[in-house]
């Protein structure tokens, strides 16, 4: 691309065209100041917020009135439809359109929501480059590395003979430096201490009766009458009860006692006094497998009791009432309580957990949702298909958590749901799960449509040295990777394929990286980066061998590549 040529007198450099909307001006302009202030200032400043945000602002109105925006870069300006837009006449560091410029990037769009994510990754790639001013890194490369989505650019060889442009040794830059003061050490107070006790007795060292207590008698009577005031008298009124229930066989007798403790429940539960209420539960079930004649109804009614905890409408009721009320940890009462309940439980606690505001309440759920779910795997899995895809969600992670070979199939099931946020659990499910059989399923997520969730999978193979999968990883880099595979995934899938796949990886990344032969396909410089890159990661003498034959290539990204795996594997 041509230099613009030099404007006339009178006409100040970065003034917008007539042409040209002024904003796309002012946009640069602010663009220019952030990377100013993004530079010069630590993330924790005030003015590295308000740097970000203005930019934002600026991006924001540009985009009210245009989608996307193109520009062309010069030594000194930036253009737009040939008109210059944007001009900093020195080639320092300081020069945004040279910091382009010196690496060859000649072009460069901006589409609508690059401010938002993209924006800091963009920043950070500017101050990196300045701040290692002649090092190995480039514009391109770090670009690349960002795998921008909303922007796009277009590159050459800077210099033309592989040497860097006239000028970059210009290039300065980096973050502040300072120095804070150590704090001083502490310093020890120094003690001081009264005067000698007396060598002579005094009355007050004796006791003016013959039997009087000694101060520990004394505070050890303080103690007993305390803990006789403090102590909960309720749990020995229930095992009285079942002591009587156990020992007396009349009929009679048992039907009043099963009446009484119906309604203990009932004060207990309305009381908060969840630990008596276990107690009672685990102790009636005791009671009624010791004692002898008991009639099928009387044991009825004493199992009913947790039964009627357990039914999700009184459950929910006695959630309900819990989420208004202030919990102070430790609540291990409330835990013994709810796993004390029956199976259907746990629908009712898995639900409310999921919808909690109750910190203190939501951490006792995950205690119990855990211990419950632990000894019911059935039930859990149960809730893997349930249509509340919140319960399913939560299911699904206590799935993982206990590492449930049983939870393999419903998992199966959710990776062909239309949700991505269910599949991408299901995945993390199984890969916790990581038995043969789970890795068997999670290798199908490496066909999902989601990228994230085939991220998740490939590297979750690789973690757990899943071997199996190195055809299908084969079969993807040979298919789809080469053709439309983001760099992130490019990376992950080849780095997975030669990591499992040792030496025998090299032939296949050793073609892409450096093709050999007329007719042979060259893939195009990111494909053979990450080629490269996956190469170094192995670092084996046969994989090092093929990645020094591309440090030499003329395609800027895939040198830088090369360099970086041979520097990364010594």
């Amino acid at each position: 691309m041509s230099l613009s040529p030099t404007p006339p007198l009178g006409v100040q450099l970065g003034a917008p065209h007539a042409g040209v909307d002024p904003l796309v001006s002012e946009t640069l302009k602010t663009l220019a100041r952030t990377v100013r202030s993004f530079q010069l200032y630590l993330p924790n400043n005030p003015m590295h917020v308000r740097a970000i945000d203005s930019a934002r602002a600026a991006f924001v109105a540009l985009w009210a009135k245009m989608d996307s925006i193109e520009f062309g870069v010069t030594e000194t300006e930036f253009t737009h439809e040939d008109v210059p837009v944007f001009a900093e006449s020195d080639r320092g560091g300081e020069s945004l359109p040279w910091l382009f410029y010196k690496d060859g990037i000649r072009s460069f769009e901006l589409r609508k929501g690059f401010e938002m994510k993209e924006l800091p990754l963009f920043l950070g790639a500017l101050k990196a480059v300045r701040a290692q001013a002649g090092g190995d890194e480039d514009l391109v490369t770090l670009f690349w590395e960002c795998d921008f989505e909303c922007m796009s650019y277009t590159y050459e060889e800077a210099g033309g003979d592989g040497y860097s442009a006239p000028g970059a040794d210009l290039l300065r830059g980096g973050a502040p430096a300072g120095v804070v003061d150590a704090p001083a050490g502490n310093e020890k107070d120094a003690g001081t201490y009264g005067p000698g006790s007396s060598q002579f007795a005094r009355i007050s060292d004796f006791d003016s009766t013959l039997y009087f207590l000694e101060e520990q008698e004394i505070s050890y009577l303080h103690q007993s009458i305390r803990d006789e005031f403090a102590g909960d008298l309720r749990p020995s009124v229930a095992a009285a009860l079942l002591d009587t229930f156990e020992t007396q066989a009349d009929p009679t007798v048992r039907e009043e006692i099963c009446g009484i403790l119906e309604n203990f429940m009932l004060v207990l539960l309305s009381g908060l006094q969840f630990r008596t209420a276990a107690f009672l539960i685990r102790e009636c079930a005791a009671a009624t497998a010791r004692a002898e004649g008991v009639l099928p109804s009387h044991k009825q009614r004493l199992a009913d009791l947790v039964d009627r905890i357990s039914d999700p409408a009184t459950l929910n009721q006695l959630l309900d009432a819990l989420e208004d009320t202030q919990l102070k940890p430790p609540q291990q009462d409330l835990v013994s309580l709810f796993t004390q309940l029956k199976p259907s439980a746990l629908t009712p606690l898995v639900s409310h957990l999921v919808r909690s505001r109750n910190s203190e309440l939501r951490a006792i759920l995950e205690e119990a949702v855990t211990r419950l779910a632990s000894s019911n795997t059935l039930d859990l899995m149960a809730l893997i298909g349930s249509d509340d895809e919140a319960v399913s969600l939560e299911a699904m992670r206590r799935a993982g958590d206990i590492r449930s070979p049983a939870a393999v199939a419903p998992l199966a099931r959710v990776l062909d749901a239309p949700s991505e946020t269910s599949r991408a659990a299901a995945v993390a499910a199984l890969a916790q799960i990581g038995s043969p059989g789970a890795m068997q399923v999670l290798e199908r997520g490496l066909d999902d449509s989601d990228r994230d969730i085939r991220l998740f999978v490939v590297k979750a193979c690789a973690e757990r040295q899943y071997r199996p999968v190195l055809a299908r990883l084969e079969r993807a880099i040979k298919d789809r990777l080469t053709r439309d595979g983001s760099s992130n995934e490019k990376n992950a899938f080849f780095e997975a394929y030669a990591t499992l796949g040792g030496d025998g990886s090299v032939p296949l990344l050793e073609s892409i990286l450096v093709p050999r032969g007329l007719l042979a396909r060259k893939e195009d410089p990111m494909t053979r980066a990450s080629a490269a890159m996956a190469l170094g990661k192995l670092g084996t003498e046969r994989a090092l061998d093929a990645v020094s034959k591309a440090l030499g290539d003329k395609e800027i990204v895939v040198r830088s590549a090369a360099t970086r795996a041979m520097r990364g594997s010594t």
